[in-house]
Parts: structure tokens; C-alpha cells; sequence
């Protein structure tokens, strides 16, 4: 499998499922789609703001259900395998990707494994086992949290900088190694909370000190 980034706005991921990895599911999504979660019972937790539908799908039912949604993702997260089968084959059948939570290691041609992930700001980090080990993502990713706090910070300062050279027609090697010298700095990342001003300042000297003048 090949790791992607997928923008899900304006799309719909249709649910099947209401019980807690069903709810993870809608929560992860409901960052950007619309989620919708079809189950006869769901969780006493949080959904992320998805609409709920209570409905007991059969396997000869699935296929109306992912027909109406059009959804551009379906996630089977039913504790029925051949109704997650069956679910399966309805969103292949449409078109849709599809993420089949009872299974784990190989996957078929379309599938998505849905990953541990960490955000700062614009800055996404994925860890994946190709499912078979969602506890191992899970304790990756918390490991590195750390790691990248302050990382969105520092990839709008070094975007800023980036685009304010490519204006001003530096050299692409200089202006490689001026935006690799702040991303390297200590000292930058030191002052990311410091307000906008110091961080830039600090950010502009680590440039003079490894490039010289750009201008």
C-alpha cells in the first residue's frame, strides 16, 4: 500500500456501524466530510457531530443505502462479517473507497487502512502498520507527539520565508539551504512562541549566518 493524503471536503463517508470504532471512524472524518452513521444502536460516546441514522441494513439493503449517500468513502465497522462483506462489495461496486475494520494485514485493490495520525497546525504525521497492528500505531504515535509540537508553527514561519524568497529571485540552492538552515535552527524552533516578530527575527539572522545577504 501506498500512503496518501486524501481531501474528504465536501464529500460524504457513509458509516456502517455505531458501536466505539464505528464512532472513531465518524469522528476522524467528521474533521472535513460529512459523516453519516447508519446502526439499530450506537455507543454512549462521541460521534463528532455525524448524523445518526438508526437502521438495521441486511445484506440485500447495503446497496440502496450506499446508492442514496454516494458516499466518496464507506466504512464497514459492523460486528457482522458478512454484512461488512457484503458492505464491501456495495462500495466497490459504486465506486467508493472502502475501509473494512474486521480485517487486518493484506488488503484488496481500493482499500484504505485509516492511520495513527498527529497534527500541528498544517503539519500531519501518519504512522500505519497496514492494519495489522492498530496498537503499535497507536503507541508510535504517541511517542512522537512530542516531537512535533511546534511543527506547524514552524511550517507557516518557513512558508512565509520560502515564498518571500522565491519573490524576491533568490538562487533555489541558496534559498534551499536558507529555509533548511531555520528548520534546523534550535534557535528557531526555541522562539516559535516568542511572538511573530522575535521568531522572524531569529529566523532572518540563521539566514544571514549561513547565507549572507539574499537581496
Amino acid at each position: 500500500m501506498i500512503p496518501l493524503l486524501h481531501d474528504f471536503t465536501d464529500t460524504t463517508v457513509l458509516v456502517f456501524g455505531g458501536g466505539s470504532v464505528g464512532a472513531r471512524k465518524a469522528r476522524r472524518f467528521t474533521r472535513e466530510a460529512d459523516v453519516i452513521v447508519v446502526s439499530p444502536a450506537f455507543a454512549d460516546t462521541d460521534f463528532g457531530g455525524a448524523e445518526r441514522v438508526r437502521a438495521a441494513p441486511d445484506t440485500d439493503d447495503v446497496t440502496d443505502w450506499v446508492a442514496d449517500a454516494d458516499p466518496a468513502l464507506v466504512v464497514a465497522a459492523t460486528d457482522d462479517g458478512e454484512l461488512n462483506g457484503a458492505i464491501e462489495r456495495a462500495a466497490r461496486d459504486a465506486g467508493a473507497l472502502v475501509n473494512r475494520t474486521d480485517e487486518h494485514g493484506e488488503r484488496d485493490s481500493g482499500s484504505v487502512v485509516v492511520p495513527a495520525t498527529v497534527r500541528d497546525g498544517p503539519v500531519t504525521v501518519a504512522i500505519s502498520t497496514g492494519g495489522t497492528s492498530p496498537a503499535l500505531s497507536r503507541y508510535l504515535r504517541q511517542r512522537i507527539e512530542d516531537d512535533v509540537d511546534g511543527a506547524g508553527e514552524m511550517a507557516r514561519l518557513t512558508g512565509e520565508l520560502r515564498a518571500e524568497l522565491q519573490a524576491d529571485a533568490v538562487d533555489p540552492e541558496r534559498r534551499r539551504n536558507a529555509v533548511r538552515a531555520v528548520v534546523r535552527s534550535a534557535r528557531v524552533w526555541k522562539h516559535l512562541d516568542s511572538g511573530r516578530t522575535k521568531r522572524r527575527q531569529v529566523a532572518e539572522d540563521v539566514i544571514a549566518d549561513v547565507t549572507g545577504d539574499l537581496q
